[in-house]
């Protein structure tokens, strides 16, 4: 991920560099556009412009696909982005009161970043381990099981 701005050049050769390793296929766009997105930290205008050239693709249908996944972002995203998994199992062991205890210590609604640039927080439908729910994803790391009391704590290992 990048800190600022990556200039037009710069974003095109970061989308070029990632048509080569995966190509310019159906089944590429998705592994393309996540690689973009990890390198950038989301998918911005111009980069998305290139993708629907080298691919082919209407810029609509480009759209969908990017706005579809929760791994992708059209926007930038903080730092660190905390995922939390809204399903039915995670709520009805206490994911309620975890997603309350997240957005109180935040200060952000879902989808929101912090106007410092820090955080990011996002729900999604199902992260797929609801065995050890309520469940947290921050930068890739899972943390299950957990109850308000231990958010300030995880979030600190961030800080």
């Amino acid at each position: 991920m990048i800190d600022g701005v990556r200039d037009a050049q710069g974003v095109v050769s970061v989308v070029q560099a990632a048509v080569t390793r995966h190509g310019a296929t159906a089944e590429a766009l998705v592994p393309v556009l996540k690689e973009i997105n990890d390198e950038l930290g989301y998918l911005p205008a111009e980069a998305l412009a290139e993708v629907s050239r080298l691919f082919r693709m209407p810029k609509g249908q480009l759209m969908s696909v990017a706005s579809f996944y929760h791994m992708l972002s059209t926007r930038p995203r903080g730092r660190h982005v905390i995922q939390f998994c809204e399903s039915a199992p995670c709520h009805v062991v206490g994911g309620r009161e975890v997603w309350q205890a997240l957005q109180d210590e935040l200060n952000l609604g879902p989808g929101d970043t912090s106007p410092d640039g820090t955080w990011t927080l996002v729900t999604s439908s199902c992260l797929g381990i609801c065995g050890v729910g309520p469940v947290i994803i921050v930068d890739g790391d899972i943390y299950g099981n957990v109850v308000p009391e231990r958010v300030p704590e995880l979030l600190a290992r961030y800080a």
